[in-house]
């Protein structure tokens, strides 16, 4: 009686009395080698998880220690494997926090602890810190973009002017549609002296457009003065 191997693809006769404990060896390997390669299609490196979720690979690795990535393991060899479930994720929790003018300094970093605050008191624990000085207005901020680009699936902000002076509503919903949510501590409250500031971008732009470069500024710095004045 002839028997197949399956490594090797060459036919052996054995004896009857041993043919059933090949079969039954035969059947184990069969087993082995299925969930082998099941088990490489399902798992992916830490460094490709890390290229996927939009993080630098020592984050990832920082994560794993911490136990903050579901179903990764290491192997004997050191290679970490992570499951590949798409309907599994890592939460990343993100803070943004912007003003309008380096003068105020000081009070981006009390809007950086105020977020920290309301995040350890509602339990939330914070992966990345991002916060600049530009314009509401401007739409080219390099941490806003880098911070959307970290995949987060929470954004902590003050308000909604902190996120964008215009357009709220629709970059709300067109990041829901990435699965991020957007957490506000104060749904009505606007800083004042930042929408001052932006209010003036917008006319010095217009001004520039209308008058040209130098005389546009010159136009701006009237109107500026005159607000503050009438503001008195």
């Amino acid at each position: 009686m002839g028997y197949e191997c399956i490594l090797c693809g060459g036919a052996y006769k054995i004896h009857p009395r041993y043919y059933i404990s090949v079969l039954i060896v035969q059947q184990i390997l069969y087993i082995i080698i299925f969930f082998t390669v099941f088990y490489i299609n399902t798992c992916m490196k830490l460094s490709e998880f890390a290229k996927i979720n939009g993080i630098q690979y020592g984050t990832a690795l920082i994560w794993f220690h911490k136990g903050m990535i579901p179903n990764a393991r290491q192997l004997p060899t050191g290679t970490i494997l992570v499951d590949d479930i798409s309907n599994e994720s890592v939460e990343r929790i993100v803070t943004y926090s912007r003003v309008s003018n380096a003068s105020r300094r000081k009070e981006l970093d009390y809007q950086v602890k105020r977020l920290s605050d309301f995040c350890a008191a509602k339990g939330l624990s914070i992966d990345q810190q991002y916060k600049e000085v530009a314009s509401g207005m401007n739409d080219n901020r390099k941490q806003l973009w880098r911070m959307i680009d970290s995949n987060p699936t929470i954004i902590v902000i003050e308000n909604k002017d902190r996120l964008t002076r215009f357009g709220y509503e629709y970059l709300k919903r067109l990041l829901q549609k990435q699965n991020i949510k957007i957490i506000l501590i104060n749904e009505s409250e606007s800083d004042e002296q930042d929408l001052m500031r932006d209010l003036v971008s917008i006319i010095t732009s217009f001004c520039c457009r209308l008058y040209g470069l130098g005389r546009g500024y010159n136009k701006a710095k009237i109107i500026n003065e005159k607000t503050n004045n009438d503001n008195l």
